[in-house]
């Protein structure tokens, strides 16, 4: 049995970007770019008004108050060439093409319009109000490097980068196959007596969503070898990772680790932590498969620190960048840790952090009030109020 940090190192060490393919920008929203994505053109392409007001020449101003007669109007998307006639203005708005000939723009604030003449009546001030072309980025810029991931806000960018698609690396496929003969679809454990809402597998399908991974389909089965087994090598069929959620133990009907036709080559059979001994990870010519414990804590605690990495890398991004720990101060008292290491479920506030009610590796109701666990090494001294903890969001 390995340690965290050896387990995490292992992780690190497999996964690895599964390519790369060009999809359209509206499909690569959560997706990592697989190579730098540069400009089309120029942003904006030619200089453009900052306000809404009037584009003159500075060889027309004079002592306020002076009057300029209106010859023409530049919208946004107007066409770029209007020339300015000497001793006029263009009335022009936010984001219109500058006439050529124009220097600045005036804000309408400060103009009386009368018909077709443009009185201006206070002084214009030093800004030009004109946004300048490749003010915001040039073309041939690389806007966004390979690694980056598309978020809502550099999907903005990618977008006005002016590309129709872009390169991204392949999200990781994904089966969720949670077992036990225990459990029922929620909404109809109710009608079987023993039955239990099956739950852990709609927290991780929403963590791998999360993590750029694309489910492709979550199933329910019972501990039946002559069920399991060919579901669990459909999943390897089809899927880069699968994840086994329960009969990680050694239990009569644990059969996690034997549903696959193909032996098993581990990367870890276990893993020295609590919660979430049991949770292992294997190989499969070029497949992955991750067991995570039937607990619902555990299982959570183990995929946020296991799969999250592991789907990061498989997606051609950083997996420290899922582990980032910071430091917190702790408002209750920690006992002292065991010989495994620990990860509490705890709530962060702006005062400090404070332990969920329950520790149980099965409590399901401090899930949704923890947002950090506390991470305690082994052997680690009793804590008073007020010291210091290693926290990872949660």
């Amino acid at each position: 049995m390995i340690g965290f940090e050896e387990a995490v190192a292992r992780i690190v060490a497999l996964a690895l970007p599964l390519g790369s393919e060009r999809v359209p920008i509206e499909l690569a929203a959560g997706r990592t770019l697989a190579a730098p994505l540069m400009a089309r053109s120029s942003m904006p392409a030619q200089n453009v008004s900052a306000m809404d007001g009037y584009a003159v020449r500075d060889a027309d101003m004079q002592p306020v108050p002076f009057n300029l007669p209106v010859c023409g109007e530049s919208f946004a998307g107007s066409d770029p060439s209007i020339v300015l006639t000497p001793g006029t203005a263009c009335r022009i708005f936010t984001g219109a093409p500058v006439p050529e000939g124009a220097d600045r723009v005036i804000v309408q604030e400060n103009i009386e319009r009368d018909a077709n003449k443009a009185r201006v009546l206070r002084p214009y001030g030093p800004g030009r109000n004109i946004r300048m072309a490749g003010s915001d980025f040039r073309k041939g810029d690389v806007l966004l490097q390979a690694g980056h991931r598309l978020d809502w806000r550099s999907m903005t960018t990618a977008a006005a980068a002016d590309r129709r698609d872009v390169e991204v690396f392949r999200a990781p496929r994904l089966v969720i196959l949670a077992t036990g003969d225990e459990l029922a679809a929620p909404g109809h454990a109710h009608e079987r007596a023993g039955a239990i809402p099956e739950s852990v597998s709609f927290g991780i399908h929403s963590l791998a969503g999360g993590g750029g991974a694309q489910v492709l389909r979550s199933l329910r089965l019972p501990d039946d070898r002559d069920i399991l087994r060919p579901a669990a090598n459909s999943a390897l069929a089809d899927a880069d990772l699968v994840v086994v959620i329960g009969g990680a133990s050694v239990g009569e009907k644990d059969y996690s680790r034997e549903m696959f036709s193909e032996p098993l080559d581990y990367v870890f059979p276990k893993v020295a932590i609590k919660p979430g001994k049991p949770v292992w990870l294997a190989k499969v010519g070029g497949r992955l498969i991750l067991g995570l414990p039937g607990n619902p804590t555990s299982a959570l605690v183990t995929a946020r620190l296991f799969l999250a990495p592991l789907l990061a890398g498989l997606s051609g991004r950083n997996p420290m960048d899922t582990l980032a720990f910071g430091s917190r101060c702790c408002l209750d008292a920690l006992p002292q840790t065991g010989d495994r290491e620990t990860f509490l479920r705890a709530l962060r506030t702006e005062a400090g952090v404070t332990l969920a009610i329950s520790q149980d590796s099965s409590s399901q109701m401090t899930l949704a009030h923890s947002n950090v666990l506390i991470r305690r090494e082994p052997g680690a001294p009793a804590l008073v109020p007020g010291e210091d903890v290693t926290v990872l969001d949660f």
